[in-house]
């Protein structure tokens, strides 16, 4: 969708670029003191507008062009996005001014006013540049790697230069700032446990189903290769409820798979024990009568 969408802008401003060639020279336009502007000089605005939206576009594009699932690549392709997009219009804004006729050592003096005053009124947004260079210089985290930052677990799905983007598995995406990215859980790199309970009744022969739980692992394992790295294990007795006895299983996964398989043991563990002849418990009250 984004590489359509990026051909068709390239078609359109390259089209309207070509058109703006043959605009030819009308009567001066007086825009202020020092400042001149002919139908010609409009011409040639639209012209470079639209060849710079162009070649924005084209680079855009390009960069659509790179499919890969390294994290650290898909983390410089979206910077890459970014830093293209805030340099077009820096581009277009001094292109402008030098049509206008505007000197360019004015046009850089006002460009460093501009910068100190950013760096007076807007103090976060230098420190959300500052921290979010660190944090690809120290490759803290990359684009598809899983993190938990502020009790947020999410994907990073873009990291700009202000902002990180994290996507929980219900598609929120929550719009974090550089510099409040701290504290950082990075799941990615390591392997997670999918851990449930599965309650049995208190009529149960515990040491026979203990016996028989392993060859249930093995199948477990074996119908779903591509969730669990090895064969789920069998903890013991986690707890005596009051209707129930309590097992625990764990099961080691990628962290993308710590719910699917969580919800996948739960499945085949009450497929298994109900093949086995274990039902699962009810609550039961005992009445004593005198």
């Amino acid at each position: 969708m984004n590489r359509t969408k990026h051909i068709v802008k390239l078609l359109v401003f390259g089209v309207l670029a070509g058109i703006l060639l043959l605009v030819g020279a009308g009567k001066d336009l007086s825009l202020g003191k020092g400042l001149s502007l002919s139908w010609a000089g409009v011409g040639r605005i639209l012209l470079v507008i639209f060849a710079v939206l162009a070649v924005e576009h084209l680079l855009l594009l390009l960069l659509s062009l790179i499919n890969s699932e390294n994290h650290r690549i898909r983390t410089v392709k979206t910077l890459s996005a970014n830093l293209i997009r805030y340099v077009t219009v820096i581009v277009i804004i001094i292109c402008v001014l030098s049509l206008l006729n505007v000197d360019m050592p004015t046009i850089l003096a006002g460009l460093g006013v501009i910068a100190l005053i950013i760096g007076f009124g807007a103090e976060s947004l230098i420190t959300d540049v500052v921290t979010g260079f660190f944090i690809l210089m120290d490759n803290q985290y990359n684009v598809g790697d899983i993190i938990e930052v502020g009790g947020f677990r999410g994907t990073v799905s873009e990291i700009g230069i202000r902002t990180t983007s994290l996507t929980d598995t219900g598609g929120n995406v929550k719009i974090i700032n550089n510099s409040d990215m701290k504290n950082i859980l990075n799941r990615s790199d390591h392997s997670s446990k999918a851990v449930t309970d599965f309650s049995i009744p208190y009529e149960t022969d515990l040491i026979k189903l203990e016996q028989k739980i392993p060859g249930l692992m093995t199948e477990i394992f074996q119908a779903h290769p591509e969730v669990f790295k090895s064969e789920p294990k069998y903890l013991g007795v986690q707890s005596l409820g009051s209707s129930s006895v309590d097992l625990r299983f764990v099961a080691e996964v990628g962290e993308s798979d710590i719910y699917s398989g969580a919800r996948i043991l739960n499945h085949d563990l009450f497929v298994g024990f109900r093949s086995l002849g274990v039902e699962c418990p009810f609550p039961q009250v005992d009445v004593h009568s005198k």
